[in-house]
């Protein structure tokens, strides 16, 4: 027992030297965010979801002026490409990509963060006799990108430090 107590101190005692911490809640520079376009993605709509949880309001509060920042979705684009067949033509492999185009500027216009490109990609086998549940899987594929996809968006947007200069 007081080795079993003592290897975890060492444990974790190890991974504090190492710089290892669990993430925490990301800490954002501004507090109200506008998201555009009006009619958002499925990205953006997860966004803005994520940003809810962390309570960052995605309107401003009555009697304040618009939102500090606003990010601009200027292009998510989903992809379906083949990448390998067998010898008699059938596809046997599919390559699923989405890409993600945006911006930051703050209420003033300053460019906060400059026009900038996301990707992310899976390659999934195809069978023609299993058509239902690859067709299944490519939603789940495509769903974990757009998540991981978030993520990164929301990093990037907890490295601004400073709205205005």
């Amino acid at each position: 027992m007081r080795r079993s107590l003592l290897a975890a101190g060492l444990l974790v005692s190890g991974l504090t030297a190492c710089g290892f911490k669990l993430r925490a809640s990301q800490v954002f520079a501004f507090k109200t965010i506008a998201i555009t376009p009006e009619n958002p993605s499925a990205v953006a709509a997860e966004l803005a979801r994520y940003l809810g949880e962390l309570r960052v309001p995605l309107v401003p509060q009555p009697g304040q002026p618009g939102p500090e920042v606003i990010f601009d979705l200027l292009q998510e684009l989903r992809e379906k490409t083949v990448v390998g067949v067998n010898a008699s033509g059938q596809v046997r492999e599919f390559q699923l990509r989405i890409r993600l185009r945006f911006r930051l500027r703050s209420r003033q216009g300053r460019v906060l963060i400059a026009e900038t490109e996301l990707s992310q990609q899976r390659d999934v086998s195809y069978s023609e006799s299993a058509a239902l549940a690859k067709e299944a899987e490519e939603i789940l594929l495509y769903r974990d990108m757009q998540a991981d996809l978030v993520q990164q968006l929301l990093r990037r947007l907890a490295a601004i430090k400073q709205i205005e200069p």
